[in-house]
């Protein structure tokens, strides 16, 4: 008759191995992870750029840090955020001072749906531009949160993306939400 013992967590037999408890490597953890949110974290730059390649150079060097460091934060989304923001802001930094002497040219077709026809592509630059406008005249947290939960993010990663208390973010969201009304509706009435 055979005993059972407790053996580093595992029951095990006398006289058989105990299988080692398996934890994903960290590799197969940020593999997953990267699965997850990629393209989330680019829709999140593209928008706050206009620029799908800086976007995407942006979401990519989040992940080559996180991978770089070789363990996962606590919370690895508000991380990437963070990550990614700071290198947003040091690309409109360096951009600024070469703005003077160079043309940005803008890609179209990354990461893109088929072309629509000439009249819907017409009526959707139309909109994108007054949607640029209006968020671009609005002050730079509000910008941020809205562009963060159109892309889903919980307002848990939003507070910790924008260093904020994760209570007020509803609050600032609301209103963030009403001042994008308020621009966009009287940018729609000027001539």
């Amino acid at each position: 008759m055979s005993q059972i013992h407790l053996a580093l967590g595992s029951y095990q037999r006398e006289g058989t191995r105990a299988l080692p408890e398996t934890t994903p490597s960290f590799h197969d953890r940020f593999v997953s992870l990267f699965d997850a949110h990629f393209h989330r974290l680019y829709r999140y730059l593209d928008r706050l750029s206009g620029e799908p390649e800086l976007a995407a150079d942006l979401a990519q060097e989040a992940f080559v840090r996180l991978y770089q460091r070789g363990s996962l934060p606590d919370a690895p989304e508000a991380w990437l955020l963070s990550v990614a923001m700071n290198r947003f802001r040091n690309a409109q930094s360096t951009r600024s001072r070469r703005r003077r002497l160079l043309t940005v040219a803008r890609s179209e077709g990354v990461l893109s749906d088929p072309p629509p026809s000439p009249e819907q592509a017409l009526a959707a630059k139309d909109v994108r531009r007054q949607v640029r406008a209006t968020l671009d005249r609005m002050p730079e947290r509000e910008r941020r949160l809205l562009l963060l939960r159109a892309e889903g993010y919980r307002y848990r990663d939003i507070a910790a993306a924008l260093q904020l208390n994760e209570a007020s973010v509803g609050v600032l969201l609301a209103r963030a939400i009403r001042a994008f009304r308020t621009i966009y509706e009287d940018a729609g009435d000027a001539p």
